[in-house]
């Protein structure tokens, strides 16, 4: 008899995400949406496995290294090894599991507004968290936060960062996240709220999802669920942004992207920024 497979760490979480703005107007919408928890070192296993995934090829759902990082990776190995430079960059040891939380490409396209790249110490407990952020302008930026040791063995995880790259034409640029994480597991949450200077929150978001098998089968279901769901999510951000400046929102001047593309915060508050 052969020995079971061992479980993959890679899988799907189906849920629903939230946006309220608090302030200065109120607004609020929600959808449903599904991501992709990828380990990166299961990749090529996924790309073999799989019958509607491909790695860095055109398929129904398809995961292209380039679409993250610095843009530069051609494969699974290249995306490692980036994220382990950033890692040890900032003095954090290398060599645990790497989970990245975002949606892949469907049908060839893909958006994705923020991805989370979730690092794990050797000891399989959380390091450091990646916050991977996209805007409509073609501009990225990352921050790399460490994980509090006294929180590594929590439910909850809660990190903050000051914001660096223009996102909303209607939020301007002296605001700082805060980010309240239930890792992955058989149910995620995903919280991001935007404080202005005086600790006062403008903006709330939400991901509450669950966890299914990373399968054939529930991919067709997803493609079946959520049709054109990459696209939709673009769409949507329009959309809300012309209700937005029809209610009488104003709009910030965008400025030009961070010189360089990764903030890096330690536990102890210091920054830093990388290329």
């Amino acid at each position: 008899m052969s020995a079971p497979s061992t479980p993959s760490a890679s899988a799907l979480y189906r849920g629903r995400v939230m946006h309220q703005r608090l302030r200065p107007l109120r607004h609020r919408l929600s959808y449903r949406m599904f991501s992709m928890l990828l380990d990166l070192d299961e990749l090529p296993a996924l790309d073999a496995r799989l019958r509607w995934f491909s790695l860095g090829r055109f398929n129904l759902f398809s995961f292209r290294p380039s679409d993250h990082g610095d843009g530069r990776a051609s494969d699974a190995a290249g995306l490692r090894a980036w994220i382990d430079a950033q890692l040890a960059a900032a003095g954090l040891p290398t060599g645990g599991a790497v989970r990245l939380l975002t949606m892949p490409r469907l049908l060839g396209y893909a958006f994705n507004p923020l991805s989370v790249w979730f690092c794990d110490a050797p000891d399989g407990t959380p390091l450091a968290i990646l916050y991977e952020v996209n805007n409509t302008f073609g501009q990225r930026h990352a921050y790399l936060i460490e994980v509090d040791p006294a929180q590594r063995a929590a439910p909850l995880i809660e990190q903050r960062s000051d914001k660096r790259l223009y996102v909303s034409p209607f939020l301007g640029m002296a605001l700082q996240y805060r980010f309240r994480i239930e890792p992955p597991r058989e149910a995620m949450s995903i919280g991001v709220s935007v404080h202005e200077a005086d600790g006062a929150a403008v903006l709330l978001a939400r991901l509450d999802a669950r966890r299914a098998p990373l399968t054939d089968a529930q991919l067709l279901r997803l493609l079946v669920a959520y049709p054109l769901l990459t696209l939709k999510v673009v769409a949507g951000i329009h959309w809300e942004a012309l209700r937005l400046w029809l209610k009488g929102a104003r709009l910030h001047e965008r400025p030009a992207a961070p010189a360089l593309p990764l903030t890096v915060v330690r536990r102890d508050g210091a920054t830093s920024s990388r290329p």
